[in-house]
């Protein structure tokens, strides 16, 4: 019994080291990022809450100067789909490391590195398709923003706290979808204030476009940079 005693707090020691190495090179590529004026926004979510069809819409609107990391346990095909609008996506894979279900700030670095930040003035990362880990794991960035598809349904702030106290913006995204599903946008947002009563709610669709003006507009005010 005091070996597994002795063997937890171990486990627990090593990962408050990691997360500290983390949040240390975390804050050193938020402030590099800073000084060149380039704004940085990590994307989380459940997988296929639309991600990757958000980053799209985005790039169509504010054209090229949008780079983005790509995280994915396996294949490259978000990468490879974003590159097709003649942007550079770069991606991170975990599967061969052993699918690590988050990205972590140190391969954030060496991605932004292999990019290069010419020409740059808005970085995507397109977090792990999930809503545990990412939220552990700074990446420096200088905004955090959670999508939550009305097919999710309402309870998810309050099944996974976490992330949404971690973001400072969520998207309720495929609004479209509204006419056929029984899902209450009053009770989501009640829900995101209960866990997070400072995080903006904005619903969006990229279907109609709905809600992707507001969007575009603040990135173009970069909370976060000052």
């Amino acid at each position: 019994m005091r070996y597994k005693k002795a063997m937890e707090t171990k486990k627990i020691n090593v990962m408050q080291k990691l997360l500290k190495a983390n949040d240390t090179i975390a804050e050193g590529i938020r402030k590099d990022l800073r000084k060149k004026n380039i704004f940085f926004v990590n994307l989380m979510s459940s997988p296929g809450s639309g991600k990757t069809t958000l980053i799209e819409e985005t790039v169509k609107k504010l054209g090229k100067k949008i780079k983005i990391i790509e995280g994915d346990i396996q294949t490259t095909l978000d990468a490879e789909r974003l590159q097709k609008l003649g942007v550079q996506a770069y991606q991170i894979n975990t599967g061969p490391f052993g699918g690590d279900c988050h990205l972590e700030a140190s391969w954030i670095q060496t991605a932004i590195d292999e990019l290069g930040t010419d020409g740059m003035e808005l970085l995507f990362v397109e977090n792990i398709g999930n809503l545990v880990c990412p939220a552990e794991f700074d990446v420096g960035a200088h905004l955090n923003v959670l999508l939550i598809s009305v097919t999710e349904g309402e309870d998810k702030p309050l099944k996974y706290p976490l992330a949404f106290q971690v973001s400072q913006l969520c998207l309720v995204t495929k609004t479209d979808f509204l006419p056929l599903k029984n899902f209450s946008l009053e009770k989501l947002r009640e829900n995101i204030k209960k866990v997070n009563p400072a995080c903006a709610v904005i619903e969006v669709s990229a279907q109609d476009g709905k809600g992707i003006d507001s969007w575009i507009a603040i990135l173009k005010n970069k909370p976060g940079m000052k």
